[in-house]
């Protein structure tokens, strides 16, 4: 029972770091599941699936639905802001503790309800929602709108609330934390940049979800109880016509886009401030401009609030509304092409250490850099009249978001690794991991961009039998299809060396020294490590991180005038 109440029933930020990862596993697994099916659904149409036979339209577009949903919210918000927010941000500002320890429990469970809900939805007549992630309306606000427009639109919606919720309470423990717990000397220009970057995306979280939770009471009004929030006078569906009311289904996509966008900024934040201490410690320097990369995190954070018009340049918005969301657009990639100059400048003739996580980082980078020149040409209203809703757009996201986060994730991982088990990770198996992954990422959603310039639209469950023209022209797309599915199915096979590099690391790794990246911010303190020994003493600051010379490094927690440590 003790056993039980000390993994369950916790309050220690490190466990719960720890079931926010397990959690986030878990929903990799599913929503990696739910992408491998979809693909080669969109190859192979007439396929049997085993245990299911075909794959309806209705059945591809659940799928679309929960994978979307599950990867945004359970994997990429999740993992690094809830998962290694908990197990590192203490840590490196001189905390033992969250600021609010039950609250954070809390938030676990109350995101793990959310998931449940989330997977019950598949299970209930009607199947789950179809409606994709962003669930446009009319048609989820109407429940007879059909398959899984029912009870697997309110079981969606009531998981979003949910995570939402936990999302909030998470945020505000994290700038409570971060703002009250600091100790002494971590003044705010000695926060490492992964704090910053922890802290923009909870203010972003804050603000983004409290409007997403407004928009879903709305919608949820409108299935339930005869409002109509976004539903017009005049809509037929399924045979009802609506006569009364003067929704807009507009206003939806600003609700929902006011927080889709800055949640883009909420999953990648993370993983762009622990790139840049990583290139930073590997390199053996200063991270160059650090004030500027902390303003850039604000401004990214600031800028990503204004930008969610660009998602609506086909919804018939006012054209100089349209100007003004790609002016704001373009701007947003100022601070990021910043960030990305002073990632480059950090490594230029440093003659890094490239051990497995400086890998993932600058994979990072590559990642992000290739789905960031894409931006601009979405963020053009002319161009996206044609791009949008193909799989051009897929492409984009993709890789600046959904693979870049991974590679962040997986450096998080291989980086840390040593202080959360005392053991390291094999660099031959991690490098074996690194470059398939990246390989296959390049090859699952590069081609895309061709699909998507052909025509290809992204919420069609099949495209072939399709006639006249729009069925030549997609069929010339198989080619490609089969490529990218063949090489999604390298991507999720390219895990196999991580997962036996996890497993067996776990119980028969190389023992880690106490620092084995000569890394200099205070997660790294012998009395604030993961499962240390309680301990009293006190913690002081006396440097910026990243304080290296040619051969030395001084950690934080070392006086300027103390004898530099010599690299392990």
């Amino acid at each position: 029972m003790s056993t039980l109440r000390k993994y369950l029933f916790t309050t220690d930020h490190h466990v719960i770091g720890l079931q926010y990862l397990a959690l986030a596993v878990a929903s990799v697994l599913i929503g990696a599941a739910l992408s491998l099916l979809m693909r080669v659904h969109l190859t192979y149409p007439d396929l049997h699936i085993p245990g299911h036979g075909i794959v309806k339209p209705e059945d591809y577009l659940a799928m679309v639905t929960l994978h979307g949903t599950i990867m945004l919210f359970f994997v990429l918000t999740t993992a690094p802001q809830s998962g290694f927010g908990n197990l590192i941000l203490p840590a490196q500002i001189g905390a033992r503790r969250m600021a609010f320890p039950a609250l954070n429990a809390a938030s676990f469970w109350t995101t793990l309800a959310a998931l449940i809900t989330l997977c019950c939805s598949s299970f209930v007549k009607g199947g789950a929602a179809i409606s994709g992630w962003t669930a446009y309306p009319p048609l989820s606000a109407i429940a007879s709108a059909g398959p899984g427009q029912g009870l697997g639109m309110d079981l969606w919606l009531l998981s979003i609330a949910l995570f939402g919720i936990a999302t909030t309470m998470a945020s505000i423990n994290t700038l409570t934390t971060v703002i009250r717990y600091r100790c002494d000397g971590m003044t705010w220009d000695r926060l490492p940049l992964t704090v910053w970057a922890w802290f923009t995306a909870a203010l972003l979280s804050l603000i983004a979800f409290s409007v997403l939770l407004a928009a879903l009471l709305l919608l949820f009004l409108d299935r339930h109880a005869s409002t109509s929030f976004f539903i017009p006078a005049g809509d037929l569906t399924s045979g009802v016509l609506h006569t009364s009311g003067s929704g807009s289904p507009l206003l939806w996509l600003h609700l929902f886009w006011f927080f889709g966008h800055p949640e883009v900024y909420i999953a990648i934040l993370p993983g762009m401030g622990l790139t840049s201490m990583l290139l930073a410690n590997f390199s053996h320097r200063k991270p160059f401009a650090y004030r500027t990369m902390i303003a850039t995190t604000l401004l990214i954070g600031g800028l990503g609030i204004l930008v969610w018009g660009h998602h609506m340049f086909v919804a018939g918005l006012n054209p100089f509304a349209g100007t003004a969301f790609s002016i704001s657009t373009m701007a947003i990639a100022l601070p990021s092409t910043a960030k990305v100059l002073s990632w480059l400048a950090t490594t230029w003739r440093s003659k890094p250490r490239l051990a497995t996580p400086m890998l993932w980082s600058l994979g990072f980078v590559s990642l992000f850099v290739t789905g960031g020149l894409t931006g601009p040409i979405l963020a053009q209203p002319i161009l996206d009249q044609y791009l949008h809703n193909t799989f051009f757009v897929v492409a984009h996201f993709h890789l600046i978001m959904a693979m870049a986060g991974i590679f962040g994730l997986c450096a998080a991982i291989y980086y840390y690794f040593p202080l959360l088990t005392g053991r390291l990770l094999s660099e031959t198996l991690g490098r074996w991991h690194f470059w398939l992954t990246l390989f296959f990422a390049y090859n699952t959603f590069l081609p895309m961009h061709f699909t998507g310039l052909m025509g290809e639209p992204r919420h069609y469950a099949q495209l072939t039998g399709i006639p006249n023209a729009a069925g030549r022209l997609l069929a010339q797309t198989m080619s490609l299809q089969r490529h990218i599915t063949w090489s999604a199915i390298g991507l999720a096979l390219a895990q196999l060396p991580f997962l036996w590099n996890l497993v067996r690391s776990l119980h028969h790794g190389e023992p880690s020294p106490q620092n084995p990246w000569n890394a200099t911010t205070l997660e790294w303190h012998p009395g604030l490590a993961p499962f240390a020994p309680a301990s009293d003493d006190p913690i002081t600051v006396y440097t910026a991180p990243c304080c290296y010379d040619e051969h030395t490094f001084t950690p934080q927690w070392h006086s300027v005038s103390a004898s530099n440590q010599k690299p392990e």
